[in-house]
């Protein structure tokens, strides 16, 4: 599918829709990662062909780890907006911080959130170190840990597929100046009381993720995210995802899609504005996005797409997907 013809797809998937309880979000547990692995690289597998997302257990990141990340993450977006403002996003390395800036073409309104952007070789000025001490040591630590288990992840991918194992921990070579996978810190605004009969807005319109994989922290309470598979775009009824504070969720991104032949499908998702009756508070997420270093090639095995340096490929959905500011 060309990038016109995904926006178009994207396009069409502003409606508020249904919700449904009938797609399986499966639960796919890590433990005894090297000794199990070719059960859960077939359980991995089913499960992204089948909806493009699963939730991952025993992945080896210590709780205590993850609730530092996250308030670590609560202080630096507690900081005053002009200080923030200090470390601004660059967008053509995905770095940095941004307020209410990615437009969906699903809604054509600004997403209503904020978030970091950590991708480690373009951090130089964006760092808040002398508002937060620590920060910058917390939060890469909490990266690497997440690129393991994304990794371990895409290692079964690359059997399934017929690479070899390592093919995309090498892809995705975090010692390597091309390096471009990205740790996202996301705050999506509470709601005020003026806007909760506002179904317009949207805490994240519809889309899919340009990555090869995504790897999604989320925190028990703080629902909203749903999905929908492509193959059933027409149905728009959405599959709510219930966070827990020891799973992390998972989805195949396009970048993977196209490298698979399109066999492992990147699907729609979206977080939704909270009902009256629901959590109407803020919302906290950390998105770790595995993206194949600049200089990689993805080549598509049957040929089915013409080769694409993971560089363009993003640089093109992430000029479509931000406006200027």
């Amino acid at each position: 599918m060309n990038m016109m013809q995904e926006l178009q797809k994207e396009s069409r998937m502003g409606a508020m829709g249904s919700e449904t309880h009938q797609r399986e979000v499966r639960v796919i547990d890590l433990a005894d990662f090297d000794a199990r692995r070719a059960e859960i690289a077939d359980q991995l597998w089913d499960a992204a062909v089948d909806v493009g997302f699963f939730q991952l257990k025993n992945h080896g990141i210590a709780p205590g780890v993850i609730t530092q990340a996250f308030e670590t993450t609560q202080r630096f977006f507690a900081l005053p907006e002009a200080v923030k403002a200090r470390h601004p996003l660059k967008k053509q390395f995905n770095a940095g911080w941004e307020s209410r800036a990615q437009v969906r073409p699903s809604t054509g309104t600004p997403d209503q959130k904020e978030s970091y952007q950590i991708t480690r070789p373009h951090m130089a000025g964006l760092w808040p170190d002398d508002e937060l001490p620590g920060f910058q040591a917390t939060m890469l630590d909490f990266e690497r840990q997440a690129w393991a288990v994304g990794m371990r992840v895409l290692s079964c991918f690359a059997t399934k597929l017929g690479f070899a194992d390592d093919f995309f921990s090498i892809a995705h070579d975090p010692s390597k100046p091309a390096y471009q996978s990205t740790l996202r810190l996301l705050h999506y605004f509470a709601i005020a009381p003026d806007q909760r009969d506002r179904l317009g807005l949207w805490r994240a319109g519809a889309h899919t993720d340009f990555d090869c994989l995504t790897l999604l922290f989320q925190r028990a309470g703080q629902g909203g995210l749903q999905l929908l598979p492509g193959k059933d775009m027409d149905s728009q009824a959405w599959t709510p995802i219930t966070p827990a504070d020891d799973l992390i969720t998972c989805n195949i991104g396009d970048m993977l899609m196209r490298w698979s032949d399109d066999q492992l499908p990147s699907n729609f998702h979206r977080v939704k504005n909270p009902g009256p009756d629901e959590y109407q508070g803020a919302r906290y997420s950390l998105a770790f996005f595995a993206q194949a270093n600049r200089d990689v090639l993805i080549e598509s095995p049957s040929g089915k797409y013409a080769p694409i340096t993971a560089e363009d490929y993003l640089q093109q959905r992430v000029a479509a997907n931000f406006a200027k500011y």
